[in-house]
């Protein structure tokens, strides 16, 4: 089975193959327009992906995150700051004024 994102609303691309991702670890993913995903697999093997740059110091390493969970939901702990991102939403838990953008992801 592949992974794929949409990194644009009617696009889709090939990431790898879902058996790549370990679960509770992330990968970076270069998208066609520069930009760069991380892409997550929980340990029930839910899959996400957001944006990889941190918006508190510009560096593209959210997929080294730690993930976790805070009241239900699941996030991403930037490696730098430690700044907890939602994987569902993007929004930042610990500034509620930043965000990152989220990528819809399918298994296919």
């Amino acid at each position: 089975m592949k992974l794929e994102l949409s990194p644009s609303p009617d696009a889709w691309m090939t990431i790898c193959e879902d058996s790549r991702l370990t679960p509770g670890r992330g990968v970076a993913a270069l998208l066609p327009d520069g930009r760069q995903a991380a892409l997550f697999k929980d340990r029930s093997g839910r899959a996400y992906a957001i944006e990889n740059r941190d918006p508190f110091t510009g560096a593209q390493v959210l997929s080294r995150g730690l993930l976790g969970s805070a009241g239900g939901r699941p996030f991403v702990a930037s490696p730098l700051l430690k700044q907890r991102f939602d994987l569902e939403t993007g929004k930042c838990l610990d500034d509620e004024e930043v965000s990152v953008t989220v990528y819809p992801v399918r298994t296919v």
